[in-house]
């Protein structure tokens, strides 16, 4: 088995069509908010991990919807996201956890998007690959993967609580740790085709205590995609731990995004 260490985290994938509870502010003419959310995780995670966020939201009367990702191919992630997509009603909000990140800019390009969330997430251009996202950079000693013959991925057990999850309970992160989904590593040299961010606007959640990406990568990747930056502390499970925080600022570019759309 070998060791090695940085790239990824979790990406969520939900969608969120329209709403079921009453809110009358939320619109599907167009120029109004847009009431559907779709969450995408990341590697070494499912999307049950989005379970606070889609609580936050759901009950503010959006429609929600999560993407389950293979973590096999970029272009496999991108196929089970497209296929959430299809089934939108209306304006989409594409949320990216991690690796997710890299799985919505080149996703996002789907009719249906009219914004892009990054949750400590990465943020490629087109022509890019994800790996090139962390030259530069400093390392990432505490989030270690452990490479299997295979060319699969698992985060370390030793270093999994350290590394991806200080602020989830001793019980959480060791349900986390024994049920992660690994992750072909061969999708970390992908290049993607298409960069959503340049058409789209877009946002970004930085956990400021995240140990899978240097502080400095992830301010510089979504500041050159003109995200409006939204810092919290928390790890790189920011996604489970700061539901709230996550959900207000999908509220948010829900109903920044298709205003600003319906002004161009």
């Amino acid at each position: 088995m070998k060791r090695t260490q940085a790239i990824l985290a979790t990406v969520v994938a939900a969608t969120i069509g329209p709403a079921t509870h009453a809110q009358p502010a939320l619109a599907t003419n167009g120029t109004g908010p847009a009431q559907n959310v779709v969450l995408v995780h990341g590697a070494f995670a499912d999307g049950s991990g989005w379970r606070g966020v889609y609580d936050e939201l759901t009950r503010r009367g959006y429609r929600v919807s999560i993407v389950q990702n293979p973590l096999t191919s970029l272009a496999d992630d991108v196929a089970s996201t497209r296929r959430i997509l299809d089934r939108q009603d209306g304006p989409t909000i594409l949320v990216g956890h991690s690796w997710g990140g890299t799985v919505i800019t080149e996703a996002g390009m789907h009719p249906n998007v009219a914004g892009l969330v990054y949750v400590s997430a990465l943020v490629p251009d087109a022509g890019e690959s994800t790996a090139q996202q962390y030259q530069g950079f400093a390392a990432t000693p505490e989030f270690v993967i452990d490479v299997q013959e295979d060319g699969f991925g698992f985060l370390n057990p030793q270093h999994f609580q350290a590394g991806f999850a200080h602020d989830v309970g001793d019980a959480d992160a060791a349900f986390m740790r024994d049920a992660q989904v690994p992750i072909s590593m061969s999708v970390f040299e992908t290049r993607v085709q298409n960069a959503a961010w340049r058409t789209k606007p877009s946002w970004a959640v930085i956990a400021t205590e995240d140990k899978a990406f240097d502080q400095a990568m992830l301010v510089h990747m979504a500041d050159r995609a003109g995200a409006q930056i939204t810092r919290v502390p928390a790890s790189h499970a920011v996604f489970m731990t700061q539901p709230k925080v996550v959900a207000a600022t999908i509220e948010r570019a829900a109903r920044e995004a298709v205003a600003g759309i319906a002004r161009k």
